[in-house]
């Protein structure tokens, strides 16, 4: 805990006083423009990958950048996805999956989740990503961090079903009445990313082909 400690101090001594004014104002305004849904994985940082400032993104991070589709039970992800579009009125929604994914890596090498039963239980939310992901769709590997042992071996499959889930969470986002009523209006528009965490490189789901391609400037 010391070293985070020492950031802390760090940042009230030189970041803070640097950035007064625009924390004075964030003080009293939340109006961020995008809601951003990515992994829960340390190394994949929304505001350090789009280069925004604090209170620009709305960010959710679940554990396989999963998206339950809506139920009427009580859902954490659900809420929060409600307050950013039909409260914060944001205009964008971007979900993020990255290569490496831990989640990813254990659907498709068929791990054994008996000893994480909620683990198990949530990476049921990406059964229609494994229906769509099969062998034939395998891939070449991208160059990253592998999460597991082994996950080179399986890379083709991997990068597959991580550009897959990210179409699935989307399919599962338009179930939510706020999305829906949203893109009705068409105040919302989504979007689908991957970001390789060993290029640095992100791409984006072109929605006409369904097909994911660099990201355009």
């Amino acid at each position: 805990m010391r070293h985070l400690a020492e950031g802390v101090h760090g940042f009230q001594r030189d970041v803070f006083p640097a950035r007064a004014e625009l924390f004075a104002h964030l003080a009293t305004t939340h109006r961020p423009g995008t809601l951003f849904i990515s992994c829960s994985d340390a190394r994949v940082v929304p505001e350090l990958i789009t280069q925004r400032e604090p209170g620009e993104l709305f960010v959710i991070r679940t554990a396989g950048n999963l998206v339950p589709a809506h139920t009427p039970a009580v859902d954490a992800v659900a809420a929060s996805i409600e307050y950013a579009v039909a409260v914060l009125g944001v205009g964008d929604v971007i979900v993020c999956g990255h290569s490496a994914c831990g989640a990813m890596t254990a659907l498709a090498e068929g791990h054994d989740l008996t000893a994480v039963p909620a683990v198990a239980g949530w990476l049921r939310h990406a059964d229609a990503a494994r229906a769509r992901t099969t062998p034939a769709q395998d891939v070449p590997a991208t160059p990253a961090i592998p999460a597991t042992r082994g996950a080179e071996g399986a890379g083709g499959r991997v990068a597959a079903l991580v550009r897959d889930n990210v179409l699935a969470q989307l399919a599962n986002l338009v179930t939510h009445p706020s999305v829906a009523r949203a893109l009705a209006r068409g105040t919302l528009s989504l979007h689908g990313w991957v970001y390789d965490i060993g290029s640095g490189t992100v791409e984006e789901l072109d929605a006409a082909s369904g097909r994911f391609t660099a990201l355009a400037a």
